[in-house]
């Protein structure tokens, strides 16, 4: 019994964390209250408040789903790139990203909550500071794979690992932005791969 009691916590923590996303989707997450959320899962606003303090910790869950995923992957391709040369790790991950969000509902959906429906003021200014700090780990993975692309002779030799560590980044920071809002494919779901392959040419020596 109190494993099952347990399994269905589980199951009811998924289905607000699933109605949380599809309400912030469609309201915004400012616009979204906890009732609402409780209501489209079918639950009591009890139970969402047993399994979440506020509304910030239930988008914190929500990111979750894909932001650990995605710190999963980035260390799986830039600290096990096999044979892979670090540039060609670069593209890859970046590639792999845009795959995913194409691929994936759920992970595209997120990414557009937290992109273009999310104001990241009062309770979410603690979130926002999370971001920034996954920011800067991402950049420092970027940026010892191009030291190592240095070492090996593949870097053009006026190209510093830090500044491009930065730029990449920021290349695809706004490559994503685009692409998640370019939701009827008119330009940036046309070609990413493309645009991410030009950009690590332009590095290579």
């Amino acid at each position: 019994m109190v494993r099952k009691s347990k399994e269905d916590a589980e199951l009811t923590r998924e289905r607000i964390i699933n109605s949380a996303r599809e309400v912030f989707l469609s309201k915004g997450v400012s616009r979204t209250t906890l009732e609402q959320i409780a209501c489209h899962a079918g639950v009591t606003r009890g139970a969402v408040y047993w399994h979440f303090t506020n509304k910030s910790e239930l988008f914190h869950a929500m990111r979750e789903r894909v932001i650990l995923p995605l710190i999963d992957r980035m260390d799986e391709t830039f600290l096990e790139n096999g044979s892979e040369d670090p540039l060609t790790a670069i593209e890859n991950f970046l590639c792999g990203t845009i795959e995913l969000l194409s691929e994936n509902k759920e992970t595209r959906e997120i990414y557009e909550i937290m992109m273009i429906k999310c104001e990241y003021v009062d309770d979410f200014t603690q979130v926002l500071q999370q971001i920034i700090l996954n920011c800067s780990r991402i950049i420092e993975k970027i940026r010892i794979s191009y030291e190592k692309a240095q070492e090996l002779g593949l870097l053009r030799k006026s190209a510093s690992p830090d500044a491009l560590a930065y730029d990449t980044h920021l290349f695809f920071s706004g490559l994503l932005h685009m692409w998640v809002k370019d939701a009827e494919g008119m330009q940036f779901r046309e070609n990413p791969k493309e645009l991410i392959q030009s950009h690590i040419n332009l590095r290579r020596n």
